[in-house]
């Protein structure tokens, strides 16, 4: 009889595990119907995004004969890093990379202490007129770059300072502030006052509160600004074409124009290499950031 018993009770025991297991299945189906879109779509941004990448790192070991006869999507057929060795030579890839380096890290550097320094004194002091200075440096966000380059060169030239990489530095380190202290300050708005009143009354000066409290909490804010910047500067063309006007000041976009030849000839393969190793680098600093942007992207969007 208790052999019956326990027989009747561990199969309904399994009647009952199989009722359960089934609603479970049919939902994950259906969460998985209902993920389907999601995952569709983010493969497809992933092949939009990931194509060209690929796209370009395969053409740079291409010859100028399969560019042009071959179609766009076919492998190369020799694996050779004559490209690269070409690029390097040709357009000068490694003084344009001295000369990119030496603006843009020194730009970066000034923009980033005296935008966040401006940023302190109109966020967290308390004095008259912060609030129109704090407009003013907006206002500098709508004014197009084109519009300065002419006033720009004649107070270089009259200066003296043409033939050399100071007006990419100042330029850089000028048109970058506007856009450093509007999002520096959205930074300092999210750190709770009595942070600042507390070191006050401890007897904190102001120099010490600025380098021993702000730029610390604002770590990955300074990271994320300064990686924006960065891209900006990097990646530009106008300012450096303007005032790099001589061969041994070529930043890196300037000497990627050295591919064209006289009669509107592109030596393909070549310019794919020095964009690769342009694009690339770009990457791997983003990459070894990640963490860094994406805590500051968010630092801002909350306040206390």
């Amino acid at each position: 009889m208790n052999t019956t018993q326990s027989t009747r009770m561990m199969t309904t025991s399994g009647s009952r595990d199989k009722r359960i297991r089934v609603p479970r299945r049919r939902q994950r189906a259906r969460v998985r119907l209902r993920r389907a879109p999601l995952w569709i779509a983010v493969a497809a941004l992933l092949v939009i995004v990931g194509y060209p990448l690929v796209w370009l790192f395969l053409g740079s070991f291409k010859s100028q004969r399969e560019f042009l006869e071959e179609p766009t999507w076919a492998l190369p057929q020799e694996w050779s890093f004559e490209n690269y060795a070409t690029a390097w030579d040709t357009a000068g890839l490694g003084s344009a990379l001295l000369n990119s380096t030496v603006t843009v890290v020194p730009a970066l550097f000034c923009m980033l202490l005296f935008g966040t320094a401006a940023a302190f004194a109109l966020e967290v002091l308390v004095w008259k007129g912060r609030g129109a200075v704090l407009m003013i440096f907006l206002a500098g966000i709508m004014v197009p770059a084109q519009m300065i380059l002419l006033p720009l060169f004649s107070a270089y030239f009259q200066t003296g300072l043409t033939g050399s990489l100071w007006p990419l530095f100042l330029t850089y380190t000028a048109t970058g502030m506007p856009l450093t202290v509007f999002l520096m300050a959205t930074y300092f708005r999210a750190i709770p006052r009595e942070v600042f009143e507390a070191a006050t009354l401890d007897g904190a000066s102001i120099y010490r509160q600025f380098f021993s409290i702000a730029v610390p909490m604002m770590r990955n804010g300074l990271f994320t600004v300064g990686l924006v910047q960065f891209f900006f500067f990097w990646n530009d063309l106008l300012i450096s074409l303007t005032f790099a006007n001589s061969g041994k000041l070529r930043t890196l976009q300037v000497a990627l124009l050295n591919f064209n030849g006289n009669f509107g000839t592109t030596q393909y393969g070549p310019l794919f290499a020095a964009v690769s190793i342009n694009v690339f680098a770009l990457l791997a600093i983003y990459l070894v950031l990640n963490q860094s942007i994406q805590k500051g992207l968010t630092a801002g969007a909350v306040k206390g």
